[in-house]
Protein backbone atom coordinates (compact mmCIF):
# COMPACT_ATOMS: atom_id res chain seq x y z
CA UNK A 1 0.00 0.00 0.00
CA UNK A 2 1.22 3.90 -0.69
CA UNK A 3 0.29 6.63 2.03
CA UNK A 4 0.17 10.06 1.03
CA UNK A 5 -0.69 12.25 4.26
CA UNK A 6 -1.02 15.88 3.83
CA UNK A 7 0.80 17.67 6.52
CA UNK A 8 -1.55 17.62 9.84
CA UNK A 9 -1.76 14.01 9.16
CA UNK A 10 2.01 13.95 8.71
CA UNK A 11 2.56 15.48 12.00
CA UNK A 12 2.11 12.58 14.72
CA UNK A 13 4.50 9.26 13.51
CA UNK A 14 2.97 6.74 16.13
CA UNK A 15 -0.34 8.45 14.87
CA UNK A 16 -0.19 7.80 11.28
CA UNK A 17 1.82 3.83 11.59
CA UNK A 18 -1.54 2.76 13.84
CA UNK A 19 -3.73 4.77 10.56
CA UNK A 20 -1.99 2.88 8.46
CA UNK A 21 -2.13 -0.70 10.32
CA UNK A 22 -6.24 0.32 10.34
CA UNK A 23 -6.65 0.33 6.97
CA UNK A 24 -4.60 -3.09 6.58
CA UNK A 25 -0.62 -2.00 5.34
CA UNK A 26 0.85 -4.32 7.66
CA UNK A 27 -0.61 -7.32 6.35
CA UNK A 28 1.71 -7.19 3.24
CA UNK A 29 4.92 -7.06 5.38
CA UNK A 30 5.81 -3.60 3.70
CA UNK A 31 4.27 -0.20 3.03
CA UNK A 32 5.28 3.03 1.44
CA UNK A 33 4.68 6.68 2.73
CA UNK A 34 5.34 9.82 0.51
CA UNK A 35 5.72 12.19 3.00
CA UNK A 36 3.71 15.95 1.84
CA UNK A 37 5.86 18.75 -0.11
CA UNK A 38 5.91 20.94 2.91
CA UNK A 39 8.07 18.35 4.55
CA UNK A 40 12.04 19.46 4.25
CA UNK A 41 14.33 16.93 6.05
CA UNK A 42 17.43 19.27 4.99
CA UNK A 43 17.49 22.67 3.58
CA UNK A 44 21.11 22.29 2.14
CA UNK A 45 22.31 20.51 -0.14
CA UNK A 46 23.27 16.75 -0.01
CA UNK A 47 26.59 17.30 -2.01
CA UNK A 48 27.76 19.78 0.52
CA UNK A 49 31.19 19.10 2.55
CA UNK A 50 30.31 17.62 5.66
CA UNK A 51 27.97 14.77 3.91
CA UNK A 52 30.82 13.90 1.43
CA UNK A 53 33.55 14.32 4.61
CA UNK A 54 31.54 11.53 6.35
CA UNK A 55 33.64 8.63 6.45
CA UNK A 56 32.39 5.13 5.84
CA UNK A 57 34.32 2.91 8.23
CA UNK A 58 34.04 -0.35 6.79
CA UNK A 59 32.74 -0.49 3.17
CA UNK A 60 31.76 -3.97 2.77
CA UNK A 61 32.14 -5.95 -0.85
CA UNK A 62 29.41 -7.82 -1.15
CA UNK A 63 30.44 -11.56 -2.75
CA UNK A 64 27.31 -13.29 -4.06
CA UNK A 65 27.25 -17.24 -5.23
CA UNK A 66 25.31 -19.84 -5.93
CA UNK A 67 22.85 -20.08 -8.98
CA UNK A 68 19.05 -20.98 -10.05
CA UNK A 69 17.79 -18.65 -7.93
CA UNK A 70 19.71 -19.47 -4.23
CA UNK A 71 22.42 -17.47 -3.54
CA UNK A 72 24.96 -16.44 -0.32
CA UNK A 73 26.03 -13.33 0.47
CA UNK A 74 29.38 -13.13 1.36
CA UNK A 75 31.00 -9.44 2.99
CA UNK A 76 34.43 -8.70 2.85
CA UNK A 77 35.28 -5.41 4.66
CA UNK A 78 37.42 -2.94 2.67
CA UNK A 79 39.22 -0.10 3.91
CA UNK A 80 37.60 3.29 5.16
CA UNK A 81 36.35 6.05 2.67
CA UNK A 82 34.78 9.01 2.56
CA UNK A 83 31.45 9.49 0.80
CA UNK A 84 33.15 11.82 -2.05
CA UNK A 85 35.31 8.65 -2.53
CA UNK A 86 32.05 6.01 -2.65
CA UNK A 87 30.91 8.48 -4.84
CA UNK A 88 33.40 8.86 -7.58
CA UNK A 89 33.08 4.78 -7.24
CA UNK A 90 29.59 4.28 -7.20
CA UNK A 91 29.67 6.33 -10.71
CA UNK A 92 32.74 4.92 -12.74
CA UNK A 93 32.09 3.00 -15.34
CA UNK A 94 33.25 -0.20 -13.63
CA UNK A 95 30.34 0.26 -11.05
CA UNK A 96 27.99 2.46 -12.39
CA UNK A 97 24.17 1.06 -13.76
CA UNK A 98 23.82 -0.55 -17.00
CA UNK A 99 21.36 1.15 -19.17
CA UNK A 100 18.02 0.21 -18.94
CA UNK A 101 14.54 0.47 -20.63
CA UNK A 102 12.83 0.11 -16.74
CA UNK A 103 12.55 -1.04 -13.36
CA UNK A 104 11.80 -4.61 -14.47
CA UNK A 105 13.91 -4.43 -17.28
CA UNK A 106 17.02 -3.77 -14.35
CA UNK A 107 15.60 -5.88 -12.00
CA UNK A 108 16.54 -9.11 -14.71
CA UNK A 109 19.74 -7.34 -15.09
CA UNK A 110 19.99 -7.71 -11.25
CA UNK A 111 19.14 -11.54 -10.79
CA UNK A 112 21.25 -12.13 -13.99
CA UNK A 113 24.23 -10.67 -12.91
CA UNK A 114 24.13 -10.86 -9.25
CA UNK A 115 26.96 -13.34 -8.86
CA UNK A 116 29.41 -11.08 -11.59
CA UNK A 117 31.33 -8.33 -10.27
CA UNK A 118 30.92 -7.62 -6.59
CA UNK A 119 29.47 -4.36 -5.75
CA UNK A 120 30.51 -2.21 -2.68
CA UNK A 121 28.14 -0.67 0.02
CA UNK A 122 28.95 2.11 2.96
CA UNK A 123 26.59 0.00 4.89
CA UNK A 124 25.80 0.46 8.62
CA UNK A 125 27.32 4.49 9.24
CA UNK A 126 26.24 5.85 12.40
CA UNK A 127 24.61 8.88 12.20
CA UNK A 128 21.79 11.38 10.47
CA UNK A 129 21.91 14.07 7.71
CA UNK A 130 18.56 15.08 8.99
CA UNK A 131 18.37 18.45 9.73
CA UNK A 132 18.41 18.59 13.65
CA UNK A 133 15.26 21.21 13.94
CA UNK A 134 12.93 18.59 12.28
CA UNK A 135 10.66 17.43 14.39
CA UNK A 136 8.18 15.11 12.68
CA UNK A 137 9.11 11.80 10.94
CA UNK A 138 13.09 12.20 11.90
CA UNK A 139 14.26 9.42 11.64
CA UNK A 140 16.86 10.08 14.22
CA UNK A 141 14.10 10.68 17.00
CA UNK A 142 10.44 9.34 16.04
CA UNK A 143 9.92 9.06 19.68
CA UNK A 144 8.01 5.47 19.74
CA UNK A 145 7.61 3.62 22.60
CA UNK A 146 11.30 2.21 21.80
CA UNK A 147 12.93 4.93 23.16
CA UNK A 148 11.93 3.08 26.45
CA UNK A 149 15.15 1.16 25.65
CA UNK A 150 17.03 4.25 26.50
CA UNK A 151 14.90 5.34 29.19
CA UNK A 152 14.89 2.45 31.28
CA UNK A 153 17.88 0.85 30.67
CA UNK A 154 20.29 3.58 29.19
CA UNK A 155 20.83 1.33 26.23
CA UNK A 156 21.75 2.71 23.06
CA UNK A 157 21.55 -0.01 19.93
CA UNK A 158 23.23 1.10 17.17
CA UNK A 159 20.79 1.49 13.90
CA UNK A 160 18.00 -0.06 16.03
CA UNK A 161 17.24 2.97 18.39
CA UNK A 162 19.31 5.28 16.92
CA UNK A 163 19.99 6.29 13.28
CA UNK A 164 22.04 4.50 10.47
CA UNK A 165 23.08 5.88 7.04
CA UNK A 166 23.55 4.03 3.62
CA UNK A 167 25.32 4.65 0.46
CA UNK A 168 24.57 2.52 -1.70
CA UNK A 169 25.83 2.12 -5.48
CA UNK A 170 24.10 -0.63 -8.59
CA UNK A 171 23.28 -4.36 -7.22
CA UNK A 172 24.45 -3.19 -4.13
CA UNK A 173 21.80 -6.04 -1.73
CA UNK A 174 19.99 -6.39 1.67
CA UNK A 175 19.82 -10.03 2.14
CA UNK A 176 16.24 -11.71 3.45
CA UNK A 177 15.65 -11.19 7.05
CA UNK A 178 13.00 -9.83 9.45
CA UNK A 179 14.52 -6.56 11.65
CA UNK A 180 16.19 -7.51 15.15
CA UNK A 181 13.48 -8.84 17.81
CA UNK A 182 11.22 -8.31 15.12
CA UNK A 183 10.73 -4.90 15.05
CA UNK A 184 9.42 -2.36 12.32
CA UNK A 185 11.88 -0.38 10.34
CA UNK A 186 11.62 2.93 8.51
CA UNK A 187 14.12 3.56 5.24
CA UNK A 188 14.33 7.08 3.75
CA UNK A 189 15.60 7.67 0.43
CA UNK A 190 17.61 11.18 0.84
CA UNK A 191 19.19 11.36 -2.54
CA UNK A 192 19.77 9.62 -5.82
CA UNK A 193 18.79 6.38 -7.29
CA UNK A 194 15.40 3.94 -6.21
CA UNK A 195 15.92 0.70 -4.46
CA UNK A 196 13.52 -2.46 -5.33
CA UNK A 197 12.07 -4.26 -2.46
CA UNK A 198 11.06 -7.32 -2.04
CA UNK A 199 8.41 -8.53 0.69
CA UNK A 200 6.51 -11.71 2.27
CA UNK A 201 2.96 -10.77 4.20
CA UNK A 202 3.94 -11.52 7.79
CA UNK A 203 1.10 -14.47 8.17
CA UNK A 204 3.45 -16.48 5.37
CA UNK A 205 6.61 -16.17 7.23
CA UNK A 206 6.84 -19.52 8.52
CA UNK A 207 6.47 -20.95 5.37
CA UNK A 208 9.02 -19.10 3.96
CA UNK A 209 11.06 -19.68 6.75
CA UNK A 210 10.68 -23.49 5.97
CA UNK A 211 11.79 -23.53 2.60
CA UNK A 212 14.75 -21.20 2.90
CA UNK A 213 16.07 -23.97 5.52
CA UNK A 214 15.24 -26.49 2.79
CA UNK A 215 17.57 -24.64 0.45
CA UNK A 216 19.94 -23.87 3.02
CA UNK A 217 20.26 -26.99 5.36
CA UNK A 218 23.97 -26.56 6.27
CA UNK A 219 23.22 -23.22 7.84
CA UNK A 220 20.06 -24.13 9.33
CA UNK A 221 21.96 -27.12 10.97
CA UNK A 222 24.12 -24.86 12.43
CA UNK A 223 21.96 -22.14 13.67
CA UNK A 224 17.87 -22.32 13.52
CA UNK A 225 18.06 -18.52 12.78
CA UNK A 226 20.40 -17.86 10.37
CA UNK A 227 18.52 -15.56 8.24
CA UNK A 228 19.35 -13.10 10.91
CA UNK A 229 23.01 -13.74 9.84
CA UNK A 230 21.85 -11.48 6.41
CA UNK A 231 23.20 -14.18 4.06
CA UNK A 232 20.71 -15.62 2.10
CA UNK A 233 19.44 -14.14 -1.14
CA UNK A 234 16.43 -16.30 -2.63
CA UNK A 235 14.82 -15.09 -6.29
CA UNK A 236 11.13 -13.98 -6.49
CA UNK A 237 10.85 -16.56 -9.44
CA UNK A 238 11.86 -19.38 -6.72
CA UNK A 239 9.16 -17.64 -4.37
CA UNK A 240 6.74 -18.18 -7.00
CA UNK A 241 7.63 -21.62 -7.86
CA UNK A 242 7.06 -22.80 -4.59
CA UNK A 243 4.06 -20.57 -4.08
CA UNK A 244 5.17 -18.58 -1.53
CA UNK A 245 3.65 -14.62 -2.28
CA UNK A 246 5.30 -11.99 -1.84
CA UNK A 247 4.88 -7.99 -2.88
CA UNK A 248 7.34 -5.75 -4.61
CA UNK A 249 7.85 -2.28 -4.80
CA UNK A 250 10.31 0.40 -5.66
CA UNK A 251 11.14 3.28 -3.34
CA UNK A 252 11.89 6.42 -5.08
CA UNK A 253 14.02 9.26 -3.78
CA UNK A 254 12.17 11.09 -1.11
CA UNK A 255 10.03 8.38 -0.09
CA UNK A 256 9.77 6.20 2.92
CA UNK A 257 9.29 2.36 3.14
CA UNK A 258 8.08 1.29 6.50
CA UNK A 259 8.82 -2.33 7.12
CA UNK A 260 5.98 -4.33 10.02
CA UNK A 261 7.18 -6.41 12.83
CA UNK A 262 8.32 -10.15 11.58
CA UNK A 263 7.88 -8.80 7.72
CA UNK A 264 10.74 -10.48 5.49
CA UNK A 265 12.36 -8.47 3.41
CA UNK A 266 15.19 -8.02 0.48
CA UNK A 267 15.93 -5.95 -2.46
CA UNK A 268 18.96 -4.09 -3.75
CA UNK A 269 19.97 -0.70 -4.99
CA UNK A 270 19.52 0.93 -8.37
CA UNK A 271 22.47 3.10 -8.44
CA UNK A 272 24.39 5.55 -6.11
CA UNK A 273 21.76 6.85 -3.29
CA UNK A 274 21.85 8.19 0.43
CA UNK A 275 19.40 6.33 2.78
CA UNK A 276 18.61 6.75 7.27
CA UNK A 277 16.84 3.97 8.60
CA UNK A 278 16.15 3.28 11.77
CA UNK A 279 13.76 1.32 13.86
CA UNK A 280 10.77 1.73 15.95
CA UNK A 281 7.84 -0.06 18.05
CA UNK A 282 4.25 -0.05 19.01
CA UNK A 283 2.25 -1.78 21.61
CA UNK A 284 1.50 -3.99 18.48
CA UNK A 285 5.11 -5.15 18.43
CA UNK A 286 5.42 -6.43 22.09
CA UNK A 287 4.16 -9.99 21.56
CA UNK A 288 6.34 -10.21 18.51
CA UNK A 289 9.16 -9.12 20.22
CA UNK A 290 8.52 -11.33 23.51
CA UNK A 291 8.13 -14.34 21.05
CA UNK A 292 11.34 -13.69 18.44
CA UNK A 293 13.48 -16.61 17.81
CA UNK A 294 16.79 -15.11 17.77
CA UNK A 295 20.00 -16.02 16.49
CA UNK A 296 22.22 -17.88 19.09
CA UNK A 297 25.56 -18.29 17.51
CA UNK A 298 26.85 -15.13 17.32
CA UNK A 299 27.53 -12.93 20.30
CA UNK A 300 27.23 -9.77 18.76
CA UNK A 301 23.25 -10.32 17.39
CA UNK A 302 20.65 -7.79 18.75
CA UNK A 303 18.62 -8.87 22.02
CA UNK A 304 16.62 -6.53 24.28
CA UNK A 305 15.06 -6.59 27.39
CA UNK A 306 11.43 -7.12 27.23
CA UNK A 307 10.70 -6.35 30.76
CA UNK A 308 10.16 -2.84 30.34
CA UNK A 309 7.23 -3.28 27.43
CA UNK A 310 5.53 -6.42 29.10
CA UNK A 311 4.96 -4.44 32.49
CA UNK A 312 4.53 -1.32 30.80
CA UNK A 313 1.62 -2.88 27.53
CA UNK A 314 0.91 -6.62 29.31
CA UNK A 315 0.74 -5.91 32.79
CA UNK A 316 -1.95 -8.77 33.31
CA UNK A 317 0.59 -11.07 31.90
CA UNK A 318 3.93 -9.96 33.71
CA UNK A 319 3.86 -11.97 36.79
CA UNK A 320 3.42 -15.28 34.37
CA UNK A 321 6.08 -13.83 31.77
CA UNK A 322 8.36 -13.85 34.82
CA UNK A 323 8.03 -17.28 35.96
CA UNK A 324 7.90 -18.65 32.37
CA UNK A 325 3.64 -19.79 32.43
CA UNK A 326 3.04 -16.93 29.82
CA UNK A 327 1.83 -19.46 27.31
CA UNK A 328 0.61 -18.64 23.49
CA UNK A 329 1.90 -18.37 20.09
CA UNK A 330 3.75 -15.74 17.94
CA UNK A 331 0.96 -13.72 16.70
CA UNK A 332 1.95 -15.23 12.70
CA UNK A 333 2.53 -18.75 14.16
CA UNK A 334 -1.55 -19.69 15.68
CA UNK A 335 0.45 -23.83 14.99
CA UNK A 336 2.69 -24.03 18.26
CA UNK A 337 1.93 -22.60 21.64
CA UNK A 338 5.03 -22.17 24.24
CA UNK A 339 6.08 -20.17 27.12
CA UNK A 340 7.34 -16.39 25.85
CA UNK A 341 11.24 -16.38 27.34
CA UNK A 342 13.00 -14.54 29.83
CA UNK A 343 15.92 -12.83 27.75
CA UNK A 344 18.14 -9.88 29.37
Amino acid sequence: MVFRPNWDEFQNFSSYIEYMESQGAHKAGIAKVIPPPEWIPRKTSYYSEDIMNIIIPAPICQDVRGKQGIYQQLNIQKKSMTVKEYRKLAESPEYMTPCHFDYADLERKYWKNIIYKCPIYGADVSGSITDKDVDVWNINKLGTILDFVNEDYGVKIDGVNTAYLYFGMWKTSFSWHTEDMDLYSINYIHEGSPKSWYAIPPEHGRRFERLASGFFPGDFSICQSFLRHKMSLISPQLLSKYSIPYNKITQEQGEFMITFPFGYHAGFNHGFNMAESTNFASPRWVEYGKRATLCRCRSDNVKINMSTFVKRFQPEKYDLWIKGIDVGCHPEDPTRTFAAPLRS
